[in-house]
């Protein structure tokens, strides 16, 4: 069952990758462990798991892929994602990062050169919209210097997606960039070992994180990627930060405030409309007299 087993493995990497935000914002917010610490165990323990996944997938193999270009974009993600949970609330936090990601990939394809329709357009500036109720000044807006740290992380990972897209192996090459990213975070945790704060929880939610929800959750979604249509695995990402939000009204006790909903409507219905590419007619096949096509 094909499609049965790769609409579980989608779902298995969604439900991850929403989860990274709940269990980031679940570590800091109870002061179980630090920003440097969390992010250090995170990619360590990543980059040991999909270590290990290369070696079962082929013995002979080894994770030894990566850039230092990309494991560099995906330290500064990994960074300014744990040092913006100190503050964002997890389904804010979501929305920016994952918008900065789209915004990310979609501005660089047009300094590339690449047209957008009208209906791109305006779904741009609807998103945009979005952005700014979210971050407008109000007793509900998120603190500016988090979500400046959490957009930084959006545009990181967005950099990281577009060096490594049409890779052919992108499970080596993650296992790869994470091997290399993970030196980077020890240095961060060593620059900040005096504010350094380790408890067994704080460390059993970023060795999920980094072991369980980054490492396994790229896999599962590597895994689904080829199965399915470009339009399908952009419409199905769009569910992230939904799923992160109400995960943290139901598990951390965030409250859904009618600025995130206009807000999340806003930038995901802006997003859907730029990165959901209508089929356009089927080409025309020229045929020719007295020959069937």
């Amino acid at each position: 069952m094909p499609g049965f087993h790769t609409a579980v493995l989608t779902v298995l990497a969604m439900l991850a990758f929403a989860a990274n935000s709940l269990l980031c914002r679940l570590a800091l917010q109870s002061y179980a462990i630090d920003a440097a610490s969390f992010t250090a165990v995170r990619l360590v323990s990543g980059a040991l798991v999909l270590a290990l996944v290369v070696r079962l997938r082929a013995p002979s193999a080894a994770a030894g892929r990566g850039r230092w270009g990309s494991a560099a974009w995906l330290f500064v993600y990994a960074a300014a994602f744990s040092l913006a949970y100190l503050q964002l609330p997890a389904g804010v936090g979501a929305l920016l990062l994952f918008g900065a990601v789209q915004a990310t990939m979609v501005g660089v394809g047009l300094w590339r050169g690449e047209r957008l329709a009208l209906r791109q357009w305006a779904g741009l500036v609807l998103a945009l919209g979005g952005l700014v109720v979210l971050l407008r000044p109000g007793l509900s807006a998120p603190p500016w210097g988090a979500a400046g740290l959490m957009l930084l992380a959006g545009v990181a990972w967005g950099a990281y997606s577009l060096r490594g897209k049409g890779a052919k192996d992108p499970v080596g090459v993650t296992a790869g960039n994470f091997l290399l990213a993970a030196p980077l975070a020890l240095l961060m945790w060593g620059l900040m070992a005096g504010q350094a704060s380790v408890s067994a929880a704080g460390l059993a939610y970023a060795l999920c994180s980094g072991a369980l929800t980054s490492g396994l959750g790229y896999v599962a979604w590597y895994a689904a990627l080829p199965q399915l249509k470009a339009g399908t695995a952009a419409s199905v990402q769009l569910s992230v930060p939904l799923l992160a939000a109400i995960g943290a009204v139901l598990l951390l006790g965030e409250s859904w405030t009618l600025r995130l909903s206009l807000a999340g409507a806003a930038i995901l219905g802006g997003i859907a409309l730029v990165v959901l590419v209508r089929p356009g007619p089927p080409p025309a096949v020229n045929v020719a007299p007295g020959r069937q096509p």
